[in-house]
């Protein structure tokens, strides 16, 4: 990667700090412009751009961790390497309710259209509230900081028993 003035992608990066970079891409000897998400997603690299999550297990235990814009509360809980048994086991791929969580009214009106996949997938979770969405389908964005999303106390995960063990 090398900018219009030919800079290394770290220099340009640097730059994105100072001024704004008008990147492109070097590519069998052509130069394609990278649009301004993809530039976007470089500023997710610092520090002071990570939005602060607190999870509520089912211990009721308060969690923080920081997540970076874009990042799905799914991801978030699998790059801090949160231990809520059974959460995401579909990955992300919008085939189980797993990453089920629960939101107070202000902040759910905050998270954005809810699709008919999602919903299909919240009628199989346990514990369903008015205000519950699906932790892969909700992405961070900085009007999101210091937001609270509850574990629910069980989980629908059709690879436990009955009984709940594994």
């Amino acid at each position: 990667f090398f900018d219009a003035g030919g800079r290394s992608l770290y220099d340009a990066v640097r730059a994105l700090y100072l001024k704004p970079v008008n990147l492109a891409v070097q590519h069998l000897g052509s130069s394609v412009p990278v649009n301004q998400t993809k530039v976007m997603f470089f500023l997710c690299l610092r520090s002071d751009n990570k939005v602060t999550v607190n999870f509520i297990n089912r211990d009721g235990e308060k969690i923080t961790v920081k997540g970076s814009p874009g990042d799905s509360l799914l991801d978030v809980v699998i790059n801090e390497d949160l231990d809520f048994d059974g959460f995401g086991a579909c990955e992300g791929t919008l085939a189980c309710s797993t990453c089920h969580l629960i939101f107070d009214e202000e902040m759910y009106k905050k998270l954005g259209p809810i699709t008919d996949e999602e919903m299909d997938m919240l009628d199989l979770a346990y514990g369903l509230t008015d205000t519950s969405r699906l932790g892969c389908q909700i992405c961070l964005t900085k009007s999101l900081e210091g937001m609270v999303a509850k574990v629910p106390e069980s989980v629908a995960d059709i690879r436990q028993t009955k009984d709940g063990s594994s």
